[in-house]
């Protein structure tokens, strides 16, 4: 076995030695095979941060009480659909090429896998698993934002290893230069881009700037989950903006972004505006139409961190059954005293006579907790103004 068997330098304009990387992991040599198996930085800094996003879906879904059972199915489909559509938007998008070496479609540790089409494909996938799986997804999707950034900042890395995915030049002090950069720069100059680079001068580490601003977006959602939710789907559409701005941004630095068809337009950045037009709009929208009418958070389950809003709801449904109810009983009682032919039986009132005082009892007990807690959020906010 041969660690790191390919070395590069890659030189930072602040940093007086370079920095050496390598783009293979490992090679592994078996007596059967005729070539040794290749195992790529890409592959394992990848596999790292989906490995930490899952341990920390996996912990919030425990804290919430989502089924662990539908929860692998959603992550294990998810997963697949993922990279599916990741490598399938990345393929269509340079189809010129692909059409004709068809045999490097599947080579996905040589890089070509779209963020863009990875949320698509995993988030389809999701809300087709959480149909059948009876789970609300906007929840869910809720929950995957923050993962998304985790597996997004750290993945990014993968980009490094193999030298790639970086803008143009840069004089700023974290401008990069490696061969691999100057090697991609000729071959692009010499195909005659429209993008004014120089070779051999530092770039862009634009998935350095990714990196940086994913793992912020996360910090930034995370709070925002513990301190300020106010509806499902809030969270994921902050990742929207979030994610949608940074890489409109950031897009627009990059040399291998891919075009929609002859023209200028990028695609990831055309996306990127619309998804944060789209999202913005959603947030004000929600927050507003939540502003006016309060509500609880319904969750997979409902949250355990927030016993008053499952205890609300627990309280509006049994009043909806009482309210039910003696409409039925009423009208039941008006048509025994009436003189008509279908007459309901004494045994009929008296079972919806029944079922009303085991509703009324629902009622008054869910609605003690809830006053209960009512009290208990009051103290609290009392002593908070007095400690002030």
């Amino acid at each position: 076995m041969t660690f790191c068997p390919d070395k590069t330098e890659v030189f930072f304009s602040f940093l007086k030695d370079p920095v050496t990387v390598s783009s293979v992991f490992c090679e592994i040599d078996l007596p059967f095979l005729s070539a040794p198996i290749t195992i790529r930085w890409y592959g394992v800094i990848i596999a790292f941060g989906l490995t930490l996003a899952v341990l920390f879906g996996g912990r919030r879904a425990y804290v919430w009480k989502m089924d662990i059972n539908k929860m692998l199915d959603i992550l294990i489909y998810g997963a697949v659909g993922g990279i599916i559509g990741a490598r399938l938007y990345y393929v269509f998008s340079k189809w010129d090429y692909y059409s004709v070496n068809p045999s490097e479609i599947f080579q996905i540790w040589n890089g070509g896998l779209a963020i863009y089409g990875g949320l698509i494909g995993g988030i389809l996938v999701g809300i087709i698993v959480c149909k059948v799986e009876k789970l609300n997804i906007l929840n869910l999707l809720d929950l995957c934002g923050m993962s998304f950034l985790i597996g997004q900042g750290i993945g990014r890395w993968g980009n490094f290893a193999n030298q790639e995915a970086f803008g143009t030049n840069t004089e700023l002090p974290w401008g990069m230069y490696s061969v691999k950069t100057e090697a991609y720069l000729t071959k692009l100059v010499q195909a005659g881009t429209d993008i004014v680079v120089d070779p051999s001068k530092p770039v862009h580490p634009t998935f350095l700037y990714e990196s940086l601003w994913c793992i912020l977006s996360f910090v930034i959602l995370y709070i925002m989950c513990k301190k300020f939710r106010k509806f499902s789907g809030q969270i994921f559409l902050g990742y929207g903006i979030l994610y949608g701005l940074e890489r409109a941004i950031v897009e627009g630095l990059r040399t291998d972004s891919l075009y929609i068809g002859d023209t200028n337009l990028r695609i990831s950045q055309v996306l990127s505006l619309a998804l944060v037009l789209v999202c913005g709009v959603l947030f004000v929208v929600f927050t507003i139409r939540y502003t006016k009418n309060p509500k609880p958070i319904e969750g997979v389950d409902y949250f355990n961190e927030i016993p008053l809003y499952r205890n609300r709801k627990k309280a509006a449904d049994a009043q909806k059954l009482v309210d039910k109810l003696t409409e039925e009983l009423t009208v039941m009682k008006a048509k025994a005293e009436a003189d008509v032919d279908n007459k309901p039986g004494k045994n009929r009132i008296e079972e919806i006579e029944k079922k009303l005082a085991k509703a009324n009892a629902a009622l008054e007990e869910a609605q003690k907790k809830v006053d209960e807690q009512d009290a208990k959020e009051a103290a609290k906010k009392a002593k908070k103004a007095k400690a002030k």
